[in-house]
């Protein structure tokens, strides 16, 4: 299928790209703009802004929508916290975004390495909010209640897609523990986000069910987006979702009192997340 223009990006040319790009590449910092191949990186750096992907460039999954690559993982750094802080200070940050890459051979995930980073964000910039994508630590509460302790404002977690289709889409996750980690967010008192792809097989009832449940157990924010093709090598795009449609999935979300639906086809779990920093 052609793309078709309502997924075409304009890429901006700034010194504001170059700066943040240089930033980046200065503090040996991993972003998930560059290793998801997100369709929005050069407008965010070009706004100065990037999301922080900690934990290496190595993912111990294999989710087959995911660009990120699954070889041999590395020691974490544990000077990694304190360079991304450093890397939110620099861009002078109000809204800080960090995700991982899924460190299954960890005893904790990773875990304490959140709660580290999350620490060193605010002893630099202790009036930004903290906004954190994490993996499902294998349903560990040990390992969420350490990143819960640590005090993030938002704790945003992915279903990705509909149950239905996690065998061939990410097969190494289980959607009712995903939803279980949400639900241990909100019960906690933290404010939970949570997103998925559509252009994967799945239906329009699909989606819906999805959001259901992500009403049922109260999710703050849901983010819904295109899925787009990463290489050859992933699967193809089975449709292109029209943004009426995804305005109708934002209204459906509304109408089961979710706060803040987000769809649209270049949304992303980090995009404008700052927009919903205010009530963190």
């Amino acid at each position: 299928m052609r793309i078709p223009p309502w997924l075409r990006v304009k890429i901006p040319c700034n010194t504001n790209f170059s700066a943040t790009n240089g930033l980046v590449d200065d503090l040996r910092l991993n972003t998930v703009c560059q290793s998801a191949k997100c369709p929005n990186k050069f407008e965010c750096f070009s706004a100065g802004t990037a999301t922080f992907l900690i934990m290496g460039n190595t993912c111990t999954r294999n989710c087959a929508f995911c660009n990120i690559g699954n070889d041999a993982v590395l020691p974490l750094d544990d000077d990694e916290p304190a360079r991304v802080a450093e890397g939110a200070r620099r861009l002078a940050l109000k809204h800080v975004v960090v995700t991982s890459v899924t460190r299954d051979d960890l005893p904790d995930g990773g875990a304490s390495h959140f709660a580290a980073t999350i620490r060193a964000i605010r002893a630099v910039l202790p009036t930004c909010t903290i906004e954190v994508l994490i993996p499902d630590f294998q349903g560990s509460l040990p390992a969420l209640q350490a990143v819960m302790d640590a005090g993030p404002h938002i704790i945003n977690h992915n279903v990705e897609t509909p149950p239905a289709h996690y065998a061939r889409i990410r097969p190494q996750a289980d959607y009712a523990q995903s939803l279980e980690l949400l639900q241990r967010v909100k019960a906690a008192g933290h404010r939970s986000k949570s997103g998925l792809m559509v252009g994967l097989g799945e239906t329009d009832d699909e989606v819906r069910g999805v959001i259901d449940d992500l009403a049922a157990i109260d999710c703050d924010i849901v983010t819904i987006g295109q899925y787009m093709r990463p290489s050859r090598q992933h699967p193809a795009v089975l449709r292109y979702v029209h943004p009426d449609v995804f305005e109708t999935y934002a209204e459906y979300g509304r109408s089961k009192g979710i706060k803040h639906m987000f769809a649209a086809p270049l949304v992303r779990s980090s995009y404008n997340a700052a927009m919903f920093a205010p009530e963190a």
